[in-house]
């Protein structure tokens, strides 16, 4: 770790919590365009610059309603967010402001603006329900949460219950202090606070698997520079793209796709809210949609409904968030001719940091790391293997894990490799191949569980005596949850019964976490110390799908 740069922040709690110098992962910059200056602000580089490259009235982001947003209509909603965040909700540079909504253009603004102002974006997904916004609440410490007006009601009660000094406004309703109402007066051109390139411009959460978010920490060049090796030398859009991604701008996936590396190409972002894979293939014609990131399930749900030739107008398909699988693959290719990019990136990483394109495809891999990163595979000691073996996945980039005040920065970060969670393979050319992932993280639809969060809930129901949460594979989600339990003496085992422990969860926790396979057991496997055995749980899963 180098020297940090000083701060443009008067409030230094993200540097305050940064990990110690000899836990941070190596950090290489060895392309050119990962040469930063000292000061930078990400924002002006995302949105001041391409609108005065291209032209205010180029648009930036549309919905399915129609709306559309121009480039310069953008940067003046993220000034005037700026100013509301500074003059009437007095923010500090360094303050952290949560941002809690789906994926809509005020989204956009607030999160641009929120950096032009000098604070630190926290990203929550609008599923999550106050017992998990809470943990996320209490390690970012943030002053101001800016949230969709119809998930407000989650915010406002871990307000109430451990954050009486978070300051809450909403935004997208008809209330006098709605976020949009406040900015309508407010001027439209604003100076961006003169932040350093180290400095913290995001605080990303992971899905923890056991239900305690690590908050990951991204500096203002790491958000360039994800642009600047994956955006730049994979994906390469160019002005003319209309690029969907349906993942959640709290997913750093979403937010690389939708807003850092379309806004940076000058190119425009179309927004869903939700959709169905079988309604997103239908927008995609309907929008002309160029480029298309999701979850290889979306993919497969698409051929599954028949509405595959609804892409074929489509020339970069990104896939992400889980592995894809060949056979779907290769469906895609033999039908439309459309040749999915397969990646693969972390949290901690920021975005994807192995993949290929084009030519440079090989089907049945991930590919080979991106310009700018190096990867090798490790065995249980750390040490690394040659081609050929299984092990855990390593990489080295620009861009790094730094868990905020986080003793589990040790288990990541290993002789300054960033160790991944997922066991690949790499041959003799230098391409990665999945294999599993190493850690009890359920990955559904693209979505990453915590099998003991769904635990802690469920034992939290009173006809659940003990439970224990594995991964199932499905064809269509590549996983879900499967949920063992132990009801109590006289409590039937029933269809009722599992209605009701998957409502009982749905209240609880993202509805997506819910287990959509309950089985119920007189007993769970244990050693004879007492320790719940789940690989037992997964045998009998493994044994059924091969009967």
């Amino acid at each position: 770790m180098s020297t940090l740069s000083p701060t443009g922040y008067r409030d230094t709690f993200a540097r305050d919590h940064l990990p110690p110098a000899e836990q941070w992962p190596t950090l290489e910059f060895t392309t050119p365009a990962l040469s930063y200056p000292e000061r930078l602000n990400a924002a002006v580089e995302i949105i001041d610059r391409p609108t005065a490259q291209h032209g205010p009235d180029q648009p930036a982001l549309m919905t399915p309603d129609g709306a559309v947003w121009t480039y310069g209509e953008l940067l003046a909603r993220a000034n005037q967010i700026a100013h509301v965040l500074v003059e009437d909700l007095g923010l500090v540079s360094g303050n952290r402001v949560v941002l809690r909504s789906p994926n809509n253009p005020w989204t956009v603004a607030a999160w641009l603006g929120v950096l032009k102002a000098g604070g630190i974006v926290v990203t929550t997904m609008a599923a999550l329900r106050a017992t998990e916004l809470s943990p996320i609440v209490e390690k970012t410490r943030p002053a101001i949460a800016l949230v969709d007006h119809r998930f407000v009601e989650d915010v406002l009660a871990v307000q109430a219950t451990g954050a009486p000094e978070l300051t809450v406004v909403a935004y997208g309703g008809d209330g006098a202090d709605d976020l949009s109402r406040r900015a309508e007066g407010k001027p439209t051109e604003f100076a961006p606070v003169d932040t350093a390139a180290d400095d913290v411009a995001l605080f990303g959460p992971t899905s923890g698997s056991t239900g305690v978010p690590k908050v990951t920490t991204h500096f203002h060049r790491d958000l360039l520079s994800i642009d600047n090796t994956f955006g730049r030398e994979i994906l390469t859009l160019t002005p003319t793209d209309v690029v969907a991604c349906t993942a959640p701008f709290a997913f750093t996936f979403g937010l690389g796709m939708l807003v850092v590396f379309t806004l940076r190409a000058g190119a425009c972002a179309f927004l869903t809210e939700t959709a169905t894979p079988a309604e997103l293939a239908d927008l995609v014609a309907e929008r002309g949609v160029t480029v298309l990131a999701t979850a290889p399930t979306a993919y497969k749900q698409i051929l599954k409904a028949g509405k595959v030739a609804q892409l074929a107008k489509v020339r970069t398909a990104v896939s992400a968030g889980e592995h894809m699988p060949q056979t779907t693959w290769e469906e895609l290719r033999d039908t439309i001719g459309l040749t999915v990019v397969d990646g693969i990136g972390a949290t901690e990483m920021l975005h994807i940091f192995i993949s290929a394109a084009g030519a440079d495809i090989r089907p049945g891999t991930t590919g080979r790391p991106v310009p700018g990163y190096r990867a090798t595979i490790l065995d249980a000691d750390g040490q690394e293997v040659g081609p050929g073996v299984e092990g855990r996945l390593a990489v080295i980039g620009p861009v790094g894990c730094r868990y905020l005040d986080d003793a589990r920065q040790l288990g990541y970060v290993v002789n300054g490799w960033n160790v991944t969670g997922d066991t690949f393979v790499k041959d003799e050319d230098g391409y990665f191949s999945y294999r599993a992932r190493t850690d009890n993280m359920i990955v559904s639809s693209g979505y990453n569980i915590g099998g003991p969060e769904v635990e802690a809930v469920l034992d939290l129901h009173p006809d659940v005596v003990e439970t224990a949460v594995v991964a199932e594979p499905d064809p269509d989600r590549g996983s879900i949850v499967c949920a063992f339990v132990v009801l109590r003496d006289g409590v039937a085992a029933d269809a009722t019964t599992v209605k009701e422990l998957q409502d009982f969860v749905k209240a609880r926790l993202a509805p997506y976490k819910y287990p959509r396979d309950v089985r119920f057991t007189s007993s769970l496997p244990r050693n004879t110390s007492g320790k719940l055995q789940h690989f037992k749980l997964r045998q009998i899963i493994e044994a059924e799908a091969r009967a």
